[in-house]
């Protein structure tokens, strides 16, 4: 019986979630995944850090582990709602000024990690 390495050849470049994370392409937030309950670990892309969980210059009554927590909470508000399958789609509030805060949304792919445990990433919803 052939294997898919018969079929398609040897690897010839593979990028694992630990690169990534080392990288800077995805954040690990796997802590506050399990404060929230979550079982699996948890990584946020990078343009996600920057544009909703980096806090802007001057933006007052905001940090990071705040704004992390809510993206993580609502996750799993969404979960339990029974929004779930491979793929959740949810809407977090954001203020990146000092004004009132915007619905941005998101979405959360369950997929394989380095070893095929199933792991978590939030991203935007163009990301793929």
């Amino acid at each position: 019986m052939e294997t898919m390495q018969d079929i398609f050849g040897d690897v010839i470049y593979s990028y694992s979630r630990a690169q990534a994370i080392e990288d800077g392409a995805l954040v690990d937030v796997s802590d506050l995944g399990r404060e929230a309950g979550l079982k699996l670990r948890v990584a946020v892309t990078q343009p996600v850090w920057a544009e909703y969980i980096s806090v802007p210059d001057g933006v007052i009554g905001q940090d990071e582990r705040g704004r992390a927590w809510d993206i993580v909470w609502m996750l799993r508000t969404a979960i339990k709602a029974g929004n779930g399958g491979e793929e959740i789609r949810y809407s977090v509030l954001v203020r990146n000024d000092n004004r009132r805060p915007r619905m941005v949304d998101l979405k959360a792919i369950c997929g394989p990690g380095d070893e095929g445990e199933p792991v978590i990433t939030i991203m935007k919803p163009d990301e793929d």
